[in-house]
Parts: structure tokens; sequence; C-alpha cells
């Protein structure tokens, strides 16, 4: 869908499910990135999932010819600045997870949606409407509740992941004006081959000897997620403005803040879900409105 293009019930559907790919990709990433870093460092943990993707793409492209095809060097600066901008970002928020409780990292991360807002309207010129104001305006007063923040509660490591939201917003830009003349395969192609030097430069080359049998589990996830969140992300992009497909985003807040409670014991209290719920009326605003092409 072209920038600014009214949308239609069918790609808001195709929005929603590339989105829950999204969703289900970063969720599960989350608590293997934290079981990997009692033996990994954050650029090994990184390396695991460039070098998986890297691997993955390049067989599909041995496999088959026409794919080999749609790798060119055309917008190749752009594609660097997309991956320098989301290797920043992975990295800043992944090292917030081994610091920080999961609600309060994905909180944080989740002013996002504001920046791309901001960014889509600047650099994209698509249209700020009132629903797609509302769904960030709800999203944010949601996280507030959530995390209730305050100076004498405030983390250093918390600047990490603004710093993490404002990188994923500029790279999430870039993908969007790359989807209309890149495919989806080369985008993602091209992101591994650049950010694997990046993440193999902080890590031991022989990394792969300190992990155990126990470690397999989540060395698969991260590998498979790194992959599919990416590809579901990019899919996504191509049939939504980026202030419709992003703010779906915050969904992933009190589904996180669950498994946090659930496995690491982490506080979860009735703000949660209030707060889950604001999130939650702002996204069916803005899918309604842009359901009907308003």
């Amino acid at each position: 869908m072209r920038s600014g293009a009214p949308a239609t019930q069918y790609s808001v559907v195709r929005v929603l499910l590339w989105m829950s790919g999204v969703l289900l990709s970063f969720t599960a990433m989350a608590p293997s990135i934290r079981a990997l870093s009692k033996t990994l460092s954050i650029f090994e943990i990184l390396s695991i999932r460039t070098a998986t993707g890297l691997v993955v793409l390049s067989a599909l492209a041995l496999a088959r010819p026409q794919l080999r095809l749609q790798l060119n060097t055309r917008q190749l600066w752009l594609q660097a600045t997309r991956n320098v901008l989301s290797f920043s970002g992975g990295f800043a928020w992944s090292l917030a997870l081994t610091l920080l409780p999961f609600a309060t990292v994905f909180a944080l991360e989740f002013t996002t949606p504001a920046w791309v807002a901001l960014f889509a309207v600047l650099i994209l010129g698509e249209r700020m409407t009132a629903s797609r104001i509302g769904v960030v305006v709800l999203g944010l007063a949601g996280i507030v509740l959530i995390t209730r923040p305050g100076v004498e509660g405030f983390q250093p490591a918390s600047l990490l992941v603004l710093a993490a939201a404002v990188a994923f917003a500029g790279s999430a830009i870039c993908t969007k004006k790359l989807i209309s003349s890149q495919t989806v395969f080369a985008i993602l192609f091209w992101m591994n081959v650049m950010q694997l030097p990046m993440n193999l430069a902080g890590s031991d080359l022989l990394f792969v000897r300190k992990l155990g049998s126990g470690d397999l589990l989540p060395v698969i996830i991260i590998g498979v997620s790194g992959l599919t969140s990416h590809l579901c992300l990019t899919n996504a992009f191509r049939y939504g403005d980026a202030t419709v497909v992003y703010p779906l985003d915050f969904l992933r807040l009190p589904l996180i803040a669950l498994i946090g409670w659930w496995f690491y014991s982490e506080a979860l209290d009735p703000m949660v879900f209030a707060g889950a719920a604001l999130i939650i009326a702002g996204v069916l605003w803005n899918l309604h409105d842009a359901a009907r092409g308003k």
C-alpha cells in the first residue's frame, strides 16, 4: 500500500496477521536472551541471530536463482542506515533485558510508536489523523499506568531502552521507504550481511564453545525469532502505513508482563490490566478507522 493511501479491510487483516508474528517473535526472544546472557555476551547472542538468518537466506538464494536476482546494490546507503539503526537499537534493547524487569523494558521501548508517528509525518508524508494521534496517546497513557515512573525509582539502564526506541523508529522509517523498491528477501539478506560483522566485532570468535546442552533451546528460539520478527514486520509495512502498523506493537506489553510474572516472579498488579485496556482501546480505534479508509 502506498504511503498515505487508504487502507482496506483486506490490507488491515494482512497487517494484523503479520504483526501477530512480530508479537510472538519478540515475546519468545526476550526470555531466551535473558537465559543466554548467563553464558554469552550481548554481541555473541546477537551473532547467533544474524548468523542463523544469513545461513537460512543464503541457502534459499542458492536453491532459488530468482531470489539471487533480487540482491542489488540500489539504495545500499539506505540499507546501511537501516541496519546501523537496527543494530544499535537491538544491542541496547538486549542489554536492557538483562538489567531491568521485562515490563519496564517493553514499556519504555513502546515510546517507539510515538517517534514513528512523528518521523512518518515529517519524512514519509503520511497523514496524521485523530485515531493515529489517539493510539499513541492512549498507548503512552497505558504505559504510564503500568510503570508509574518516578524520579525515586529511576534506573540509569532505562536510558538504554529510550535510545533503542529512537533507533527502532528510525529503522522502521527506513524499512517503509525501502519496501517500495526492494523485496522483503533483499532487505533481510542485507540486514544479516551487514549486522553479522558488527556483532562479531565484539564477540569471542570461539564463543560457541561456551554453550552447553541446556542452551540449545534458547539458541534455536533466538535464531528463528530473529529472522521471523523482521520478516513479519517488513511484510506488515507492505500493507499499511507506519502509523497503522507500529502501534500494534503496544499489545506486546501486557503479554510480556504476564510472562515476567509467570516465569520470573516479577511484580504484577491491577494497573497492568488497566494500562493494557487503554493500549488495546487505542489499537482498536486506529484499526477501525484504517479499515474504513479514514
